[in-house]
């Protein structure tokens, strides 16, 4: 333990002036402050470890995903909790090449979740990037098809997604208006893309239903922070800031 113990305090000097480099960085003109550093959390329970059936499913989607290990976890967890809500399906905007839609839709299936998964995504890359997306200008993330997501279903043996290509919500929405959703996840990058999936979304929301924004706590994808600061306010929400970089919002 004593050794264990030594081996954690090594990597958190070593990694120190790394962080601090980050906080150089993240001045303005040398002035204050961004409200960016690298998150350090000292917490050590880490129930992923133990948890077989995740850590199996995660090895299988790893090609088809950039986001990380926590992340994939975390979404895992939550579908876990929605299953505690007595109706609603789940929608991704934002799928890439499928391996949190997957991930997810595994987890469902393993926990008798009786809910469709549809996975949404334009195939051509990022949409309405703006002033808001200092990091992008349109058509990122567009090495990507939707023969590589129905790939991965097809490895998971997946009977419960459903893939809707083009612009959420302009082109697709009008194919599942009439449904109601347990869960939200957003994974667009950028500002107004953010905002048009959370206000047609919101209203089809089951009570006690979830948002997960992918992109709430990085640097490069400062609109979607902004997107969720402008909207956590609202008294119909209760808004979680996970140190991941996930934010989530609740209906209440």
């Amino acid at each position: 333990m004593k050794a264990w113990i030594q081996g954690i305090q090594y990597v958190y000097r070593y990694t120190r002036h790394k962080f601090d480099a980050f906080q150089a960085f993240g001045r303005i003109n040398g002035g204050s402050l961004l409200p960016h550093s690298v998150v350090r959390p000292l917490a050590t329970y880490s129930p992923w470890r133990s948890d077989r059936e995740f850590q199996a499913a995660f090895e299988v989607v790893r090609p088809h995903t950039l986001v990380d290990f926590y992340r994939c976890y975390d979404l895992w967890h939550l579908v876990a909790e929605t299953g505690k809500l007595p109706s609603g399906d789940v929608i991704e905007i934002g799928v890439w090449r499928g391996g949190t839609g997957c991930l997810m839709a595994h987890r469902a299936k393993l926990s008798g979740i009786p809910a469709t998964f549809y996975l949404c995504d334009t195939f051509q890359g990022v949409v309405k990037a703006g002033a808001a997306d200092r990091q992008y200008a349109g058509g990122e993330h567009a090495d990507t098809s939707r023969g590589l997501v129905e790939a991965l279903s097809n490895k998971l043996e997946l009977t419960n997604i459903r893939i809707l290509p083009g612009i959420f919500p302009e082109e697709t929405g009008h194919l599942v208006s009439n449904l109601n959703f347990r869960m939200c996840h957003i994974d667009v990058d950028v500002y107004e893309s953010c905002r048009d999936i959370l206000n047609w979304v919101w209203p089809r929301l089951a009570r006690g239903g979830i948002v997960v924004f992918d992109d709430y706590g990085f640097l490069s994808t400062g609109g979607v922070t902004r997107l969720v600061t402008e909207e956590r306010s609202q008294s119909d929400r209760l808004m979680l800031h996970n140190l991941n970089g996930h934010a989530v919002f609740v209906k209440l």
